[in-house]
């Protein structure tokens, strides 16, 4: 492996990990020696990157350092043209069109090889199973569970009785038919899966639920024995 690679791997590293890792892990995943690791560390900061920590306490790369114009090889392509298919075709506009844009702004700062293969790639996308008519506003369903906002929903069950429910959103599930919220029920003091076709109003609230959405996350996967899907989730 070249210095440049390791140097690109070590970013990588650093960036996957949100808490410090101590340069004998980080030098165990990279196969090199601590003294080399350190080395490493120092090319970094003296180029820009933010990394913080010491020897024996760990080292963390401190949010908003982005990487040179990236180098991605064959299968990190694929996976990211795939990836951008599927959500242009499996979610909404909003989704769909940012995925377009990041596809877009990826392949100005490949090399002409490399872009060539981000725009001929030959893995498609199938078409899905008939997914049922959103009424609602997606794009606010999704603002408020980044921002912790308490919904008020009208919702029809699949025995198309009415309720009307205030919820604590925490994720959407995107399934080939259906795409479903998962969300803590005030009236039901527990976890509750909706589907999104079944809202017939979304009110979102100003008020702020106080558990900490990650904690939500956590115990809900939990409870329901489902891993992790990577970045914390």
């Amino acid at each position: 492996m070249s210095r440049a690679q390791r140097l690109l791997d070590l970013l990588q590293l650093l960036r996957n990990h949100r808490f410090p890792i101590t340069a004998e892990q980080l030098a165990c995943e990279l196969r090199v020696s601590t003294r080399t690791l350190y080395r490493d560390i120092a090319t970094l900061q003296q180029q820009g990157a933010d990394i913080v920590g010491e020897a024996g306490l760990g080292y963390v790369l401190k949010p908003g350092f982005t990487l040179p114009p990236l180098m991605f090889n064959t299968a990190e392509i694929a996976a990211l043209v795939l990836g951008s298919r599927w959500v242009a075709r499996r979610t909404d506009n909003e989704l769909a069109a940012a995925a377009h844009s990041a596809l877009s702004k990826i392949a100005e700062v490949l090399p002409a090889d490399l872009r060539s293969q981000l725009e001929l790639s030959p893995l498609m996308v199938g078409p899905a199973k008939a997914a049922l008519a959103i009424s609602i506003d997606v794009g606010a369903l999704r603002q408020a569970i980044s921002q912790q906002n308490i919904i008020e929903i009208d919702y029809l069950d699949l025995k198309d009785v009415s309720s009307r429910r205030r919820v604590w959103p925490i994720a959407i599930g995107f399934f080939d038919s259906a795409q479903v919220l998962v969300a803590w029920c005030e009236t039901r003091e527990d976890y509750r899966h909706f589907r999104l076709d079944r809202f017939t109003q979304l009110h979102v609230t100003a008020q702020r639920y106080q558990r900490a959405r990650t904690q939500l996350m956590k115990a809900w996967r939990e409870r329901h024995n489902i891993p992790a899907q990577g970045f914390g989730y």
